[in-house]
């Protein structure tokens, strides 16, 4: 599964991003999906996960009521929609598959055995 992220940009404090996950795969909607993020001289951390089945979806707690993840599988995509951004939000951020069904794997980044190259995010005071 090859993932390719975009979306990325440079946006004032409080502005908004959407970021998408287009996948290689026919079979997308057998994956669960995760966006992780990584600020420069920081480590690799979750964002937000959609689950391969049903209505499962989960963020970070410094995330939630700001961003929303959603999918498309007749498009073969995820999207990240980001609102409200702040300047720690900066950073680059990462998709990634996974074919694990459990969805408490998901927030780990280890779940996943696909991962996309990345797109920044910046976000000015």
């Amino acid at each position: 599964v090859q993932l390719q992220a975009s979306g990325g940009g440079l946006v004032q404090a409080g502005g908004s991003l959407r970021l998408s996950c287009a996948a290689s795969t026919r079979t997308f909607s057998r994956y669960s999906v995760g966006w992780f993020r990584q600020a420069p001289g920081k480590e690799r951390i979750f964002v937000a996960a959609i689950h391969r089945k049903g209505p499962g979806i989960d963020y970070a707690d410094s995330m939630k009521g700001r961003f929303t993840i959603s999918r498309d599988n007749a498009k073969n995509t995820v999207y990240l929609q980001m609102n409200s951004l702040r300047p720690e939000d900066t950073a680059v951020y990462h998709c990634a598959a996974s074919a694990s069904m459990i969805r408490s794997n998901l927030g780990s980044q280890t779940a996943y055995a696909y991962w996309g190259q990345g797109t920044q995010v910046t976000v000015s005071s």
